[in-house]
Formats: C-alpha cells, structure tokens, sequence
C-alpha cells in the first residue's frame, strides 16, 4: 500500500510500484519528449508524443519485444503512428523496458505509461506490442480493463496470453506473417482462440519483423484506431 496525500492507505499504482527516485525529461522535437525514470530496477525510458493545445481524451501506448526498443516493426510502424496521431491530436507514449523480457517488470511499465496518459487527460488508451510486447499488451489490458479500450498485437508470442479470455469486450486487431522465423502464425492465432474474439491480418510472405507490411499495417491500424476512439467517446 501507498499513503495519499492526508496519509492514509491507498491501493499502490502502477507509477508507485516503480520506486521513481529521479527523472528528468527533454523536449527532442516537434511535439516529441523523452522522459527518463530512474528506478530501484533500472531506467524506464519514454518517448511522448503530445499535440499542440488541447489534446483528444484518448491516447496509445506502443512496447518493443523481448530485445526492447521503440521504433516496433514495419519500417519505424510505432514512430510513424506516434507522428500521424499526434497530428490528429491523440498522444501517445512509445516505451522501452527497465528490464526486457522480464513480463512482471515490462507488464508494470506498460501500465506505469497507461497511467501518464491517463493521468495527462485520456480516457481510453489503446495498448500495442510486438512479439513478447503483444503478450504484455494483453496482459495489461486485463489487469486495466477500466483504462484500455484496444489492444493491437504484432506477430505476439502465446506466452503469457493465456488471460486474454479476461479481455472479454475489449477490442483485438492482430497482425502476424505467415512466414515468421521466430514466431509461427499458430502464435497468434491461439491468442485469438483463447480471447474468443480478434481481428488477425495475415501478411503474406512476411517474416518477424514484418518488413514488407508497413503500409498495410499503418493503415489498417490508423483506421482501426478511429473506429475504436470513436466508439468509446460517443
């Protein structure tokens, strides 16, 4: 438990369980800054991409894989969609892990960046992840059902997924190559047999990283995105 402001017990958030004991932030664009967090277990960097004046009641959260990063697959898809978003003025938040490949400590991230953009305005945040980061997407988006309203998954891995029934109403637009080296198609397919629900793009001839499926992804997403936002703010 943590202690409020008059010091009485309050349940821990996601922001509190990383044990911030520094940050600092710098502006480094256009509408983009990066935010250090200093932490018992390692930085959690963020980059934020905020519109100018008042931004929508929405926003997106995007995680790399099991290796981290922040650019996610396609050619930069989660740069990109940070760039046309924040143009549209939805804020989003692209992540890189304090520890990759450690699901409880990436999963706290993820909702630690949920929480910002809630705490910064949003309403709803739509949660994407590639590969290990779709389970962690996932994971998240059940354990903050009230928060999340879509998750966007890219070549998932199974693992960790097995909660997705728990997404019950909450929108899922997958992404997978039918020619992944790392991750079968099979992959994402039982993540959307377990969630009983989701839309599953199949790219043809592509491999992990979805190389060849930028445009398709960006555009299906993009429109995606608009269907979700609007629904949920109507």
């Amino acid at each position: 438990m943590a202690e409020n402001d008059m010091g009485h017990d309050r349940a821990e958030t996601p922001l509190d369980a990383l044990g911030i004991m520094a940050s600092q932030q710098a502006i480094i664009g256009p509408n983009l800054r990066q935010l250090e967090m200093y932490t018992r277990r390692g930085l959690l960097s963020l980059l934020w991409h905020e519109p100018d004046g008042d931004a929508q009641n929405v926003g997106v959260v995007m995680v790399g894989g099991a290796m981290g990063g922040t650019l996610g697959p396609g050619d930069s898809l989660f740069h990109a969609l940070g760039e046309a978003l924040v143009a549209q003025g939805i804020p989003s938040i692209r992540m890189s892990y304090r520890k990759p490949n450690d699901m409880d400590s990436c999963c706290v991230d993820t909702a630690a960046a949920v929480q910002l953009l809630v705490g910064s305005g949003a309403d709803a945040v739509v949660v994407m992840g590639h590969s290990f980061g779709g389970a962690v997407a996932i994971r998240v988006a059940v354990g903050l059902a009230q928060m999340v309203c879509g998750v966007v998954t890219f070549a998932t891995q199974s693992a960790g997924c097995e909660i997705a029934g728990g997404l019950g109403t909450i929108p899922l637009l997958m992404f997978h190559g039918d020619n992944d080296s790392i991750l079968p198609l099979e992959a994402s397919e039982v993540v959307r047999a377990i969630a009983g629900t989701g839309d599953l793009h199949v790219m043809h001839g592509d491999d992990h990283l979805l190389a060849k499926s930028h445009d398709e992804m960006f555009a299906t997403t993009m429109n995606w995105l608009h269907t979700v936002f609007t629904e949920r703010t109507s």
